[in-house]
This record gives structure tokens, C-alpha cells and sequence, in this order.
């Protein structure tokens, strides 16, 4: 397998406008834009063409990737004129692909980070005769999930919708957001219209006799759907409980960038990231969090698994837990903003505005 296709935009720009001015994919984790972690393993499990399936702020990305030549592939950009869902997407950029019709093609959405093991994805492929291999992982809670059930070999059975009642639950397998097709299997799906593959592709094709193999990797995984997941996704790479070559520089509790500066007792832990010409002041506590580039975090300031975007500044004694900072925001000294608070771009908060602790 040396061909790959990258499915971005969409809802891989949920975070915008709850955060920065750049879409999903292209805010630093782990101080490269997010693509970066997804190209370099498949880089590194043997792909070397790939072709991105844009939709939303398509033109950001090629002034930033560029031919591929940097990550050591070759990259083409394919943008929608309107959407066309996950299928349409695949079927949209079939003529730049150049494998055989049984060729394995390798898909990947750009919303999700994990551990696969591509190549044993591709090996599963191979070995099984497939038409098209999914990646399946296992949660806790599979509601908020289709689930895909798979017999004793591990070919899939069926997709289902998300269950709405414990009877419903029959597997905690859910669609992980990777695949390996045959590729003449993706000159089947119809052309100039919207097309999911969750809910029309897989489907049709299981009714109609075809072979659709799961994979269960339980490695890790994560759908970076909201701004919580994307720092704690963030913070894993640092730490290394997600595997990326494409981090600048060792695993550790903190990753401070070139050109940002904390000052020496500042507390920086749990994989926090501090973007280039960040400032983070004296007796400051970041624990997992994500300090985007230009912003200050102010003397004794604690922050604690939240994001603070770009150019924005947080003053001195706030507390942050779980709040996502807009770019340019201005929160005065002693805030304090828990549990999922949003702030967006340019808002201004005087000192001592907000609390959530008694005055006990």
C-alpha cells in the first residue's frame, strides 16, 4: 500500500468557533498543526501518496504542506465545490489516485487521533480478501456511536444507528474513522451528489453480498470533536500515550517551543504545550493545558486542562479548569472559570468579573 487519501473539513472544524480563527487541523498539537501527526504515520507505515479531500478552509493547508516533500510524500488537494459527504469526498478524488483496481487504498478521517497499527490494518486487508477493512475500537459508552457488530472472524455483520436503549447495545465495537478499500470499490460509489459512508456506502454494499472485515485496535484513540478532546489530545502527545514521530522533541511533562518563555518557577506539567512567543510569569501553574502563540498567562495565574488561544491574556491569580480562551481575550486578574466555559475571540473580562467558589 503506498496511496492514502485524508478526509478533512467538515466537522473537523468544530473547534473554530469556539477558539481560534483557524480551522481544526491546522491549530498545534504538540506544536505542529494537527495533520502533521496523522501524515507522519502513514509516512511511517509505508504511504507515499496522498491526496486531501478539502472542503471547509481548503486554502490553508497547501501554503502550510505544500507538495509533501517536507514529511517525505507527495500530497495532492482535491477541494469540494459542495459538500459531499464522507463518500462523496472518497469518490471526489478517485481520478488522482493511482493504484490498481485491487489495490489497498488506505482512508483517514482528519478528526481522529490514535495508535493504529496501519500496517496491520493492510495486512488484515490482504489476508482476509476483503473489499474493505474498517478500523473498530471498543468504548465504554458505545450511545453516542454506530456500532458494528462482526461474527468470529471478524467480519462485520452489520452497522447500526445509534442505540437508544440497552437492548440496542449488542457490541461496544464502533467505527473508528480509518479503512483500507479495494480500489475499485471506490469507483462504485455514485458521483455529483452527498454520499456517507456510515450511513449509505457500508451499508449497501454488506446488503449486497460484499466482504467488510473489522479490525479491533485497541490502542489509543480519540475523536478530537470538541475543544476538551483536542487538549487532552494535545497533552498526550506530549506525554507519549500517543504515538506521533512528528513531535518536536522528547516525551515529557511540558513541551515549551522555540521563542516562548516561562519563567523559571513556573509550574508546567501534565503535557502542557507553550507556543512560540507565549509568556508564561513567575509562580504560574499550567497542568495539560495548551497555550497558543502570542498569549501571556500573568504572575500565579493556574490553568488546568483548558486552552488559551492566541494573543489572549490571562491575568494574574485567575483560575482556569476546562475553559477555552479565544484568540485576543482579555480575562482581568482573579477570575476564575471552570467546567467547559467558553470565551470567545476579543472578549474583555475586568478584574475579578467571575467566580465559582463560595465566599467560604
Amino acid at each position: 500500500m503506498t496511496e492514502a487519501i485524508l478526509l478533512v473539513g467538515g466537522k473537523g472544524t468544530r473547534l473554530r468557533p469556539m477558539t481560534v480563527n483557524t480551522p481544526k487541523p491546522m491549530v498545534p498539537a504538540a506544536g505542529v498543526p494537527f495533520l502533521t501527526h496523522q501524515l507522519a504515520r502513514a509516512r511511517a507505515a509505508g504511504v507515499e501518496h496522498i491526496v486531501l479531500a478539502t472542503s471547509y478552509l481548503a486554502e490553508v493547508f497547501e501554503p502550510y504542506f505544500g507538495d509533501g516533500s517536507a514529511l517525505g510524500l507527495h500530497i495532492e488537494y482535491v477541494t469540494e465545490k459542495e459538500p459531499l459527504g464522507t463518500g462523496g469526498a472518497i469518490r471526489n478524488v478517485a481520478s488522482r489516485l493511482h493504484s490498481a483496481p485491487d489495490d489497498p487504498v488506505l482512508i483517514f478521517n482528519g478528526d481522529i487521533l490514535t495508535g493504529l497499527d496501519i500496517r496491520a490494518l493492510v495486512d488484515t486487508h490482504r489476508t482476509s480478501g476483503a473489499d474493505i477493512s474498517l478500523h473498530l475500537t471498543r468504548v465504554e459508552d458505545p450511545r453516542a456511536f454506530g456500532l458494528v457488530p462482526t461474527d468470529d472472524t471478524g467480519r462485520v455483520t452489520a452497522f447500526l444507528e445509534k442505540p437508544q436503549t440497552p437492548e440496542e447495545i449488542v457490541t461496544d465495537q464502533i467505527n473508528a474513522g480509518a479503512y483500507v478499500f479495494r480500489r475499485s470499490v471506490i469507483d462504485s460509489i455514485p458521483t455529483g451528489r452527498p454520499v456517507s459512508v456510515e450511513r449509505e456506502t457500508f451499508p449497501d454494499l454488506l446488503a449486497s453480498g460484499a466482504h467488510l472485515q473489522g479490525m479491533v485496535d485497541s490502542t489509543y484513540w480519540l475523536d478530537l470533536g470538541t475543544p476538551q478532546a483536542f487538549v487532552r489530545g494535545s497533552a498526550d502527545l506530549v506525554l507519549g500515550r500517543a504515538p506521533s514521530p512528528a513531535v518536536p522533541g522528547r516525551h515529557g511533562e511540558r513541551l515549551v517551543l522555540e521563542g516562548a518563555t516561562a519563567a523559571p518557577d513556573a509550574k508546567l506539567t501534565g503535557g502542557t504545550v507553550v507556543c512560540a512567543g507565549a509568556t508564561v510569569g513567575e509562580g504560574a501553574t499550567v497542568e495539560g493545558s495548551v497555550i497558543m502563540s502570542g498569549a501571556v498567562v500573568e504572575p500565579g495565574a493556574l490553568i488546568v486542562d483548558s486552552l488559551v488561544g492566541e494573543g489572549a491574556r490571562i491575568g494574574a491569580r485567575s483560575i482556569l479548569h476546562g475553559a477555552v480562551i479565544g484568540d485576543g481575550a482579555q480575562i482581568g486578574p482573579d477570575n476564575e472559570l471552570r467546567d467547559g466555559v467558553r470565551v470567545w475571540c476579543d472578549a474583555r473580562l475586568t478584574a475579578g468579573s467571575i467566580r465559582f467558589s463560595s465566599d467560604q
